[in-house]
């Protein structure tokens, strides 16, 4: 036997098991794009910028002369319309977009790129608000709308609340002022309600819910020994590197593994991987697995998100921390945005799970900002007695402000309140039956649009193929419904919206759909499928990205 023979067996053994995982990896991944931030990200280097001109603008879905006419007809009516209600907040809003790189994204990345040119210059948003309380808004120019943006998830129990707890928050704090470094007494009834509530035996607090995973993990690393992260398809932690990668990152894909959610697969490779430290899981992604957070920059088609049933859910989740506790993975439960929104203990409450630790962050600042993380002894602590060199670092200059743990004891005590707890009592039949409700009203009215829902937390979804989805965010909004500037990617109620509320915003929301209906954009010439729909505008980026045109 050669010694090139031995030598070519031994490097192919030594190589198999290497070969076996990466193959395991792959097919544990989701095959669309949100599910591979590597091809994700050169993708999005390919994708040309353009512009559709007036003329295509109103039929690029191949639409009839007349139906062409209608659309843009309505679309200057509109603008007519939002233009003349908001001349002091649009003023505002112009005036200050050079300056505030925000409103340059979100003014850009409202509508799906091609359209975005026209859609700046005559569908513009205010982005200045007045005056809040009850489930309602008044923007500068005393125009009144109700708030379906949830505060990006800080709006649990409604404006008022917030104002109440920050205001106690301030009294309380205001007796130290900005002293950092110290605590305030009340962080010690912080710490033992938030570990009650939690049923972890240690807390630290930061200034963002980004900032608390971050440290999460990096605890996670610490007490590990191992670099790689695990989170699952379409699922947002905050913007940092390792959990963001793919577009929006301009680094290239790191330490982490985004693994398909809910699939044997995904335990599989966490079952036989030695370098894995953590499993992120963001409770939110029940609501549509294995996707991103839906918004109207990427609607093209349809869109249609299925929630799993909270008992299925619940089952992969058991499944998760089962595999963990065998392999020594911290299991990290992101409640960033759910957290007090589906139970009083969160996520691990609602679905009967525990994590190894558990980030909280904006509901929990009582309406200032604020990151926390919760958890086991075991992985909380950032130092080795017996290595005292070896430290996990992670400090703050504004972590624990009196203020803010002010507004946390006041958010903290009137969770045991009655009227919260009869927030609590039946909430999640409440929420499903003014769900049912709603998509009973939008089916009577005859439009394309049904929501989805996790409790409080809903997405509209449609029926039917249209490149114009999007336009229904304008629509909602001359009807007086305030979202986020995703648009109708998600609508975010508090849980203060009574019965009436909910009757008022379906009554809006049939409004604007028959208006839109009415107004040609769900026209799609007859025969048109979703997929094509998405092969003609694969097609327009080729003849853009080649021939510097569409």
């Amino acid at each position: 036997m050669s010694t090139a023979w031995v030598l070519s067996a031994g490097a192919l053994a030594a190589a198999f098991p290497w070969v076996h995982q990466r193959l395991q990896l792959s097919r544990a991944k989701h095959r669309s794009l949100a599910g591979h931030s590597f091809m994700a990200k050169r993708l999005a280097r390919w994708v040309p910028g353009y512009s559709y001109t007036e003329d295509r603008f109103f039929a690029v879905d191949g639409a009839l002369p007349e139906v062409a006419a209608r659309r843009k007809a309505a679309f200057f009516r509109l603008s007519a319309a939002l233009t003349a209600r908001a001349p002091q907040g649009l003023a505002l809003t112009a005036q200050m977009r050079s300056a505030l790189p925000d409103l340059q994204f979100t003014g850009r990345y409202r509508v799906p790129f091609q359209f975005s040119e026209l859609v700046r210059q005559h569908l513009p948003l205010p982005a200045f608000w007045a005056h809040a309380d009850g489930v309602g808004m008044t923007d500068l120019d005393g125009n009144h709308c109700l708030d379906l943006t949830g505060s990006y998830g800080v709006n649990v129990f409604g404006v008022d609340f917030y104002k109440a707890t920050m205001a106690e928050g301030a009294e309380l704090g205001a007796t130290l002022g900005p002293v950092l470094g110290g605590y305030h007494p009340c962080v010690a009834d912080n710490v033992e309600r938030l570990k009650a509530i939690s049923g972890m035996d240690a807390v630290s607090f930061h200034m963002s819910g980004t900032e608390a995973v971050m440290q999460a993990v990096r605890l996670a690393r610490y007490h590990t020994g191992r670099r790689k992260l695990v989170r699952f398809c379409g699922a947002y932690h905050g913007w940092w590197d390792d959990v963001q990668p793919g577009p929006g990152n301009p680094m290239p894909p790191g330490h982490a593994y985004t693994l398909k959610d809910m699939d044997e697969r995904s335990l599989q490779v966490l079952r036989t991987r030695q370098d894995i430290a953590c499993v992120l899981v963001n409770p939110l992604q029940a609501l549509h697995p294995n996707r991103n957070a839906p918004g109207d920059s990427t609607v093209m088609t349809t869109r249609h998100s299925e929630p799993a049933e909270r008992e299925v859910y619940a089952q992969w989740l058991a499944s998760l921390r089962e595999v963990c506790t065998q392999r020594g993975i911290a299991l990290i439960f992101d409640e960033v945005f759910v957290g007090f929104r589906l139970a009083r203990g969160g996520a691990q409450a609602h679905y009967g799970v525990q994590a190894d630790m558990v980030t909280y962050g904006k509901t929990l600042g009582g309406g200032l900002p604020v990151g926390v993380v919760c958890g086991k002894t075991a992985w909380m602590q950032r130092f080795r007695p017996e290595r005292p060199a070896d430290i996990c670092f992670a400090r703050g200059t504004f972590n624990a402000h009196p203020y803010v743990m002010g507004a946390m004891n006041a958010f903290l005590r009137r969770l045991d309140t009655p009227e919260i707890q009869a927030l609590y009592d039946g909430l999640d039949e409440r929420w499903h039956n003014h769900l049912k409700h709603f998509n009973h009203g939008l089916q009577q009215a005859g439009v394309p649009v049904r929501v989805a829902g996790l409790s409080s937390i809903w997405t509209l979804n449609f029926t039917v193929p249209s490149r114009y989805h999007w336009m229904l965010q304008f629509y909602l909004r001359e009807q007086g419904l305030a979202l986020s500037w995703v648009g109708t990617g998600r609508m975010v109620f508090s849980l203060n919206h009574t019965g009436q509320d909910m009757a008022e915003v379906l009554r809006r929301c049939v409004l604007a759909c028959q208006q839109m209906r009415a107004d040609g954009w769900w026209s799609t010439p007859a025969g048109t499928t979703a997929r094509d729909l998405q092969r003609s505008v694969l097609k327009e980026m080729w003849r853009a990205r080649w021939s510097g045109r569409a």
